[in-house]
């Protein structure tokens, strides 16, 4: 099956000149330019009884209570609730009566603010917003843009999209009881969801919404100021626990609907595979079994339950064309990253002066390692599923994915059905770290579980519901990718470096994730590409989790071969980097850094900027019969400002038991062209025994609102693996640590205590 698509240029997006900050929410004075207002839309796709639609996002019924439609998927993260606690602080609305929602997988709430932010990112003057963001809300419509992921939601949909949704609904809301009471605008007063007159006249907005819808809404309305929020900043009750509590909650994989079959794959092992051929005569003959259906690099069988099509698909023997790849293997794969670095045929990622002419410089001090990771896979608690049910030329897809509309778009493209025939049923997501995406160029380039289950679909009179089991999901993931680097410094005679150079394999987004906060004069960053039939795909932190052990292992090593404490020597290093340093500062000080710790015990230390966050970490290990055992992790964030505090110190902990997951035991191997691995016996988590007590702190320094789902997993492999040198004297260059005898060789336990 070809899947090509052309990732459109920078250029491409530049509409009529105009590039900037996004006014969010479906706020366009330009309504009538494009035809019906996206309100009008949103309104036949999500209201009901009297309710009104004041903006996009915005919905307020006569009982007054407010619905805030959110362009993004929920995977834990409580984003739909952060996100409408930005638009309702801006409303003045009272919380008691603000409800929140995952937006329809509908043009109408296509996500303009993310696309603007994303690509463009630059301001325009303010006679240009109105023009800017319906030119985007063209954009994201025509990109079917919905994505969740990058850690985007709260700094590009909720700063520049959901607050200003909430301020402009409020002005049109007070625009309208002005016009009521015959008075002016600055007279009336909004809060807590009623509006106030100066003769003590009120009107709560469920009483006033029909009447505000008629305002255009302004493109750039006042926006509060930090000083006097009431709702962003305070830990309000997520919407999303209590379903989760008490067991209502729906996943994709909880799906049902009238007489639906259950599809299990039987995939080719070796990547790239295709069906030669398979007798399905036995298999047909099973109870159950309804039908064996054909797709790109594998079958599927269907059954009238999982565990009748499951078994079935394990005991149907297929051939495969390999095409040769049992050939690669994750030896193969990483002797091709060193003979590419070797051959010296690399691309200039980022040069600052002149680092060849400090290399060559006689009597050079130069310091050289290579440090490598393997592939991983995501690992969603929920195993990737989707259900599709295809009638009367149209389409039902239930599914939980971090993109509803470029899966309804998908859908419409293998089914050949028309987008508009297509009904996309957003479901909860039992995890997604990047995995539940459908093909888009740059993310998976592969046919996924949303494809197969729509071939399959197409064949049967009967909703399908298409699961991997837990083995499928392992072997056939979009793997974050295998990455090597060959590191050098020249020092001078402090051990303090003059020149970087780092090349490494795969450049990838983001694209600063190589690039090193420290002051050293002479850089030479550079990449080069080797390619291989293993799919790949976003990882939570992309390119970070790679790129932040490499660097952040490197600048451990240098400060050890200098004798100086490795806290001090980043510190010293990042000289002009104020928030760099306090985030540093903070960490090492809630970890008692230099302080005498418990026998056995060291710190290990790390630092990384990653999504608009700068996020140090020190993680306090021991090394017991030769494993490595964390006790404790430290972590200073500057995410610039805190929306929800309880919601962001989880996203924290969760991004360091993902990453520390990743660093002790995160290993995809390949072996004959397959995964070698096949379920959490051989793929292992974290045991929750193993948890260490996690301490988040925050520092608020007023810079631009950050992410924060990913920007804690990276850095926690580099400081666990610093802390190891800390302990054994061995320095880690090579993820999991499992893989490694961590005994301390006679004699080193004593000296790195000393």
């Amino acid at each position: 099956m070809a899947m090509q698509f052309k990732k459109p240029s920078r250029r491409q997006f530049l509409i009529g000149g105009s590039v900037g900050v996004a006014v969010g929410g479906g706020l366009l004075l330009g309504y009538a330019v494009s035809g019906p207002s996206r309100r009008e839309l949103a309104e036949g796709a999500a209201a009901q009884g009297g309710e009104r639609f004041v903006t996009t996002w915005l919905k307020i019924s006569p009982d007054n209570i407010v619905t805030i439609y959110v362009p993004h998927a929920d995977m834990g993260q409580g984003t739909i609730t952060a996100l409408a606690m930005m638009a309702a602080e801006e409303l003045e609305a009272d919380w008691s009566l603000v409800r929140a929602e995952q937006a329809p997988a509908e043009k109408a709430f296509a996500n303009e603010a993310l696309g603007n932010r994303f690509v463009a990112g630059e301001d325009v003057p303010p006679m240009l917003k109105g023009l800017n963001a319906a030119a985007w809300t063209k954009i994201a419509q025509f990109m079917n843009l919905q994505i969740t992921g990058g850690s985007m939601a709260v700094r590009y949909t909720g700063h520049h999209g959901m607050r200003v949704t909430g301020a402009a609904a409020k002005d049109m809301l007070v625009k309208a009881a002005a016009a009521r009471w015959g008075v002016s605008p600055s007279d009336c007063v909004a809060a807590l969801s009623t509006v106030t007159g100066p003769n003590g006249q009120s009107a709560t907005y469920g009483e006033l919404a029909a009447d505000a819808a008629g305002y255009a809404p302004s493109a750039a309305p006042v926006l509060k100021s930090k000083k006097d929020y009431t709702i962003v900043g305070t830990a309000r009750p997520r919407f999303d626990i209590p379903g989760k509590v008490n067991g209502t909650a729906k996943y994709g994989i909880d799906a049902e609907a009238p007489g639906m079959l259950y599809a299990a794959p039987k995939l080719a092992p070796v990547f790239g595979s295709t069906v030669v051929s398979y007798d399905a005569s036995e298999i047909l003959s099973r109870r159950g079994v309804k039908k064996v259906v054909e797709f790109p690099g594998g079958v599927a069988v269907i059954a009238d339950n999982y565990w009748r099509a499951k078994e079935a698909a394990a005991a149907l023997e297929v051939t495969f064309d390999t095409k040769g790849g049992e050939a690669v293997s994750s030896e193969t794969i990483f002797a091709g990253h060193d003979a590419a670095i070797a051959t010296g045929k690399s691309e200039d990622d980022k040069v600052i002066g002149d680092a060849a002419s400090v290399f060559a410089a006689q009597g050079a001090d130069i310091v050289e390692a290579s440090y490598r990771v393997p592939y991983l896979a995501h690992a969603c608690m929920e195993p990737m599923n989707c259900t599709v049910w295809i009638r009367d030329g149209k389409a039902d897809v239930w599914v939980g994915v971090q993109d509803p509309l470029g899966t309804r778009a998908r859908v419409a493209d293998i089914s050949g059905i028309g987008f508009e025939n297509v009904k996309v049923h957003p479901m909860l997501l039992g995890g997604g770290f990047g995995r539940r995406i459908p093909i888009r160029e740059g993310f998976f380039n592969f046919p996924s579980e949303i494809d197969f289950a729509t071939i399959v679909a197409k064949e049967v009179d009967a909703p399908v519901k298409f699961i991997y089991s837990r083995e499928d999901d392992i072997q056939h993931d979009a793997y974050r990718i295998a990455s090597s680097s060959r590191l050098r410094v020249a020092l001078d005679e402090k051990g303090l470096p003059t020149a970087w150079e780092n090349i490494y394999v795969h450049k990838d987004e983001p694209g600063e994730a190589p690039h090193i906060p420290y002051a050293i004069p002479n850089q030479s960053i550079r990449f080069v590409e080797v390619e291989n039939h293993v799919p790949r795909g976003p990882w939570r932190s992309v390119a970070h989790t790679q790129h932040t052990f490499f660097n952040e292992s490197f600048i451990d090593e240098l400060a050890h071969r200098a004798g100086a404490d490795p806290y001090e020597y980043r510190r010293a290093l990042l000289e002009g980097q104020p928030r760099h340093q306090a985030v540093l500062d903070l960490a090492a000080k809630k970890a008692g850094w230099g302080k005498p710790l418990a026998e056995g015990r060291f710190h290990g230390i790390a630092v990384q900027q990653s999504f608009g966050s700068i996020v140090a970490e020190v993680a306090e290990i021991s090394v017991e019969e030769g494993a490595v055992r964390v006790h404790r992790v430290t972590a200073a964030v500057d995410c610039g400002e805190v929306i929800h505090p309880d919601t962001a110190a989880q996203q924290v902990e969760s991004g360091i038991i993902y990453g520390l997951t990743a660093a002790l035991y995160g290993e995809i191997a390949i072996e004959g062209g397959a995964v070698a691995q096949t379920n959490f016996t051989d793929y292992e988590m974290l045991h929750l025994s193993e948890t260490p007590v996690i301490d988040v702190h925050f520092v608020e320094s007023g810079a631009p609102i950050g992410g924060l789902g990913e920007p804690a997993t990276p850095v926690v492999s580099a400081a666990v693996s610093n802390g190891v040198y800390a302990a054994t004297g061995k320095r880690i260059r090579q993820l999991p640590l499992k893989n490694h005898d961590l005994t301390p060789a006679p004699g080193k336990l004593a000296q790195a205590a000393d």
